[in-house]
């Protein structure tokens, strides 16, 4: 058995102090024993969305270049969450998640499809497509741990994108995320023990979760759930980490036992 880590975080428009707490977060989990660590959407950047065109970087950039350093010094497969990566069509951005093999090298990019356009009822109306655009690929990679599927944060709402993952042999679904207060407390849980139960996957989603400014609260509680649908993990208020092990040999006897992804009639 490997443990994979999921990370919670409280970014903020600070991107020298969130990368020193995204570093301190995966050496901390790499000590712990981790082969697979995750950092949760904006991991890097969390400040008002009339900055996000001058905090955006390259997947060439330093935020990413950093993150393939530290993959390589300690060894270990990581998923950088996600940043803020320009040059979109139309001078928008991409919400991009990165993933990194234990040699520093990029195993996967993935832009998020689904973008945060909603009123959720905390006061603020959420327009993420006005400065970020959508990615068109569904990803998936190969890591020590399993096929590992792609995805960020209002993707989670989205079951058949999970499906094609799962279809495409997935194992393992990584769903870092920056959910709201007032969706997270009631649909956070339900949707990841979901997603994980109808595709009998590891699901690990690392998390914003505190005060980032006067006007945005994550509700954090990042997670592990395993191919049951139980949790095996859960971070506690602010910075933390949710540390689990992925069984292999428990997740094929419940694809055994109970052989819904055979099952399926409706397939695209």
């Amino acid at each position: 058995m490997h443990l994979i880590a999921a990370a919670q975080m409280v970014s903020t428009a600070d991107k020298a102090h969130n990368l020193e707490a995204a570093t301190r977060l995966v050496r901390q989990a790499a000590k712990l024993g981790a082969r697979l660590v995750g950092l949760p959407e904006n991991f890097s950047w969390m400040g008002a969305e009339t900055e996000r065109a001058s905090a955006a970087e390259t997947l060439e950039g330093p935020t990413l270049a950093r993150m393939a350093e530290l993959a390589r010094e300690l060894r270990l497969t990581l998923l950088a969450g996600s940043i803020l990566e320009s040059g979109a069509p139309g001078g928008r951005l991409y919400n991009t998640s990165v993933l990194f093999g234990p040699q520093g090298e990029r195993l996967a990019v993935y832009r998020k499809m689904h973008l945060f356009d909603v009123e959720v009822g905390d006061g603020a109306t959420y327009q993420e497509s006005a400065a970020v655009a959508p990615g068109t690929e569904v990803v998936s990679a190969p890591t020590e741990l399993g096929r590992l599927g792609l995805s960020v944060c209002y993707d989670l709402r989205f079951p058949e994108l999970y499906r094609r993952l799962s279809r495409e042999g997935a194992t393992l679904l990584a769903v870092p995320a920056a959910f709201t207060l007032m969706t997270g407390k009631d649909h956070w849980e339900v949707l990841l023990r979901a997603r994980a139960i109808e595709n009998q996957c590891y699901v690990f989603a690392p998390a914003q979760g505190g005060r980032h400014s006067d006007k945005r609260i994550t509700y954090g509680h990042a997670l592990v759930v395993d191919p049951w649908g139980l949790v095996t993990a859960r971070a506690s208020e602010g910075e933390g980490l949710a540390l689990a092990p992925v069984d292999t040999a428990l997740q094929q006897r419940i694809r055994r036992n109970l052989p819904c992804l055979e099952h399926r009639r409706l397939l695209d």
